[in-house]
């Protein structure tokens, strides 16, 4: 993943918080604009050392959101600004602050609307891809084009060899389906992350640290209790780019893990919002990531069978 596209989902998932805490806007609590931006930063870009177009992207694409709401209301007229979901709308706005507001030389427009479709495929829904290049392609037309017939600088550089899969580092990770029972109920403990979606609690395994106790001790910080974990879930791969080790492979283990049904204290750290014990019979209605879809129902069977 380049700076530049890493900065942009950077500001996106800040752009999520403010819009969903109804801080979007200028002069609108600065101070809490930035400290969201210090900590979604520090937590999703922990090795980017250059957060100089974050910031300036992030502000001047404040400054113009006003205007940049007024022409996805003109572009999109069937969708009003707040029947958008929030990541669509702010993926809008930064796609619409480069293609008309940026310095063309920094940002071709092809170039403002490719990055906003990737932003949409990483971190929206199923037609959300569809939607941004719809609307910003209207937008692209509308102001003549530019750039269509300009061949791109980047196809003369020498490519960048990509890692061999071999020899990505990686890193290992632990995650839980929790449940805990309450009387004749079974309850599921879930976190939610900023972009929507009802996910497991998980995370980094020290280097010679077992599995199991990594884990566990893993959902004490970031949920605030003690599980006991029951049996092994499954595990899972994948791909992911970091800004100083370049592209890594996280492995996942899940588990299985009760606990007692008390409160949950969410960790303060970007990226989750919420934190929730949910009843088995109202997990079908909630929104999870694919991969982490067939974890959960495999849990649910074996707990319905105990």
């Amino acid at each position: 993943m380049s700076n530049r596209h890493l900065s942009r989902s950077i500001v996106l998932q800040t752009l999520f918080e403010l819009d969903f805490n109804g801080l979007i806007g200028v002069g609108k609590k600065i101070k809490e604009t930035e400290a969201t931006l210090t900590r979604v930063a520090k937590e999703f870009a922990p090795g980017m050392g250059d957060f100089s177009f974050v910031k300036e992207l992030l502000d001047n694409l404040i400054k113009k959101q006003k205007d940049i709401d007024k022409i996805i209301e003109k572009a999109a007229p069937e969708w009003p600004i707040d029947k958008i979901s929030v990541v669509d709308r702010n993926i809008l706005r930064i796609g619409l602050y480069e293609l008309l507001f940026a310095d063309r030389k920094e940002v071709p427009a092809k170039v403002a609307i490719n990055e906003a479709i990737e932003l949409a495929k990483t971190f929206g829904g199923e037609s959300s891809g569809r939607f941004i290049n719809g609307v910003l392609g209207a937008v692209y037309k509308e102001i003549g084009e530019p750039g269509k017939d300009e061949v791109s600088k980047k196809k003369t550089k020498k490519p960048i060899e990509d890692t061999p899969y071999e020899k990505m580092p990686i890193k290992r990770l632990g995650g839980c389906v929790i449940y805990a029972k309450d009387k004749k109920d079974i309850y599921l403990a879930l976190v939610h992350d900023v972009f929507g979606r009802w996910t497991l609690s998980k995370g980094g395994i020290k280097e010679k640290e077992d599995k199991e106790k990594g884990t566990m001790r893993k959902i004490k910080e970031e949920l605030g209790i003690s599980v006991k974990i029951k049996e092994k879930l499954g595990e899972n791969e994948y791909v992911a780019s970091d800004p100083e080790e370049g592209k890594i492979r996280k492995q996942v283990t899940y588990f299985l893990a009760e606990s007692k049904f008390e409160d949950l204290k969410l960790e303060n750290k970007g990226g989750l919002d919420d934190a929730k014990w949910f009843k088995l019979g109202d997990i079908v209605d909630l929104n999870f990531y694919d991969d982490i879809l067939p974890i959960v129902t495999k849990a649910i069977n074996i707990l319905l069978k105990k």
